[in-house]
């Protein structure tokens, strides 16, 4: 059996806390289990080594694809009925429509000869879906060890806090257990760890080091980081391919790689370069482990990812090219960032009460004059910018985006990313039951060139300028 921490990095905390909850494999371990963190923490990948590592019996099932009560029971019973009959060879497929039936059936299936003298685990990925289903499940599954008087322990993996999982009329509450955000530090590990084998670590290293300082402060998603090592690696290592650099020589890889990742600045989460069919390039948390040697389909997938990023390059030879603003004003926002300060700055200079105007398609006929008050005479821009709460920012926000943007840990983490860098200012909350309000402190010929990079007219969405 490989030793864990060699197989899952960065995690050793949350290893330890499970094994210890897990225990021997007779005893009875804790009824339920809730694992919540954000995306890419790695929480599936600990849960599903920990469990292959130690030879434990479950089964994993996520619930977007079991988006029903019957699949979702049916899905459990019969991968429990596939490991209690795995010896024989035979199985039958199980129907089953209700919880009650569920707890009969569960009974049934846990007395194999191999499942009756250990802990059975069931793993419930994106658990956040059970909400939607009957009111009965999530109070059952947190009870299944009590009502089934069988070893079982249930695990729910989510993305949101238990709080708001927790019915009204109460429930049995599980152990609670959080996956933080990985660090700068664990991220410069993990993907490390990731070298291709025809490269030294340290020069792989060295690279990785390069690509967090200019992505770290808009994107920490592990996932999203790995594509863009892995879509980004060929370019850098271009002048040792050519033998006009050696790997030492980080100055000219640096110079050679930085329009580059500029350049991709534009474009993170949006994937508009497809590596997902790259063995290589895999952006599961699987690739923790260490990879294979390199293989032919490894070395197509980065081929095609490269001539992919070349042809783009070559279509649009300076897409980020701002008259009279420095590159680095713009060219550190992703996409989405870009759409959050044009709503940002829109929510600061425009009066709340002509949302309806800008932004709702069949407000009817108003005229500015009516809704004009005396100290809105003076032009916005020069009181300067005022608070707006969160909610009327992400409302204009999903006014102004063509595609339909969901509001998720990554969006929230960006309004984060531009109050880091000084471009969104958080003033507080007014009152304890109030959310938390910002100011956009850009210029107005900053934003115009932000919104020119997205083909976007602000102009026409401002008060001053009706």
């Amino acid at each position: 059996m490989p030793h864990l921490e060699n197989v899952v990095l960065c995690r050793e905390s949350q290893v330890s806390i499970l094994q210890s909850l897990f225990g021997e494999r007779h005893h009875f371990s804790f009824p339920s289990i809730f694992i919540y963190g954000h995306t890419a923490s790695g929480k599936t990948y600990v849960t599903q080594t920990l469990l292959k590592t130690l030879e434990l019996p479950h089964v994993f099932v996520n619930c977007v694809e079991c988006f029903t009560l019957r699949l979702l029971l049916e899905q459990i019973l019969n991968k429990l009925n596939h490991l209690s009959s795995s010896e024989d060879g035979c199985s039958t497929e199980i129907t089953c429509e209700t919880f009650n039936d569920f707890v009969r059936l569960f009974k049934q299936v846990t007395t194999a000869e191999n499942l009756k003298d250990q802990t059975v685990y069931i793993v419930l990925d994106k658990a956040e879906y059970l909400r939607d289903m009957e009111a009965n499940l999530l109070p059952g599954f947190l009870r299944l060890q009590e009502l089934a008087d069988r070893n079982v322990t249930v695990l729910f993996l989510s993305e949101i806090v238990w709080e708001k999982f927790r019915p009204n009329t109460g429930c049995f509450e599980p152990f609670v257990l959080y996956f933080p955000d990985y660090s700068i530090g664990n991220l410069q590990k993990i993907l490390s760890h990731d070298h291709p084998p025809e490269y030294s670590a340290d020069f792989y290293a060295a690279y990785i080091n390069i690509l967090l300082g200019v992505f770290y402060t808009v994107c920490r998603d592990l996932k999203e980081l790995r594509h863009l090592a892995v879509l980004n690696f060929p370019k850098y290592c271009e002048p040792v391919v050519k033998g006009e650099a050696s790997e030492r020589d980080t100055r000219k890889l640096w110079r050679n790689i930085e329009p580059h990742l500029k350049k991709a600045m534009q474009t993170v989460y949006l994937r508009e370069i497809s590596s997902g069919k790259s063995v290589w390039a895999c952006s599961n948390l699987n690739s923790f482990l260490p990879r294979r040697k390199n293989s032919t389909k490894e070395a197509q997938g980065r081929r095609r990812d490269s001539s992919q990023w070349e042809k783009l390059q070559k279509d649009d030879t300076d897409p980020g090219q701002l008259k009279g603003l420095s590159a680095h004003t713009h060219v550190e926002l992703p996409y989405y960032s870009k759409f959050i300060l044009i709503a940002a700055y829109l929510a600061s200079y425009n009066p709340a009460r002509t949302d309806k105007r800008f932004f709702l398609k069949h407000h009817g006929k108003i005229k500015k004059t009516n809704f004009l008050k005396k100290h809105e005479k003076t032009s916005n821009h020069l009181l300067g910018p005022k608070p707006f709460p969160l909610d009327r920012l992400l409302a204009i926000l999903y006014s102004i985006v063509d595609s339909r943007v969901a509001p998720t840990a990554n969006i929230f983490s960006q309004i984060t990313s531009l109050v880091t860098l000084q471009l969104l200012t958080l003033v507080g909350h007014d009152d304890q039951l109030d959310g938390p309000k910002y100011k956009c402190t850009v210029s107005l010929d900053f934003i115009r060139a932000i919104a020119r990079t997205v083909n976007f007219d602000i102009i026409k969405y401002l008060y001053d300028f009706l």
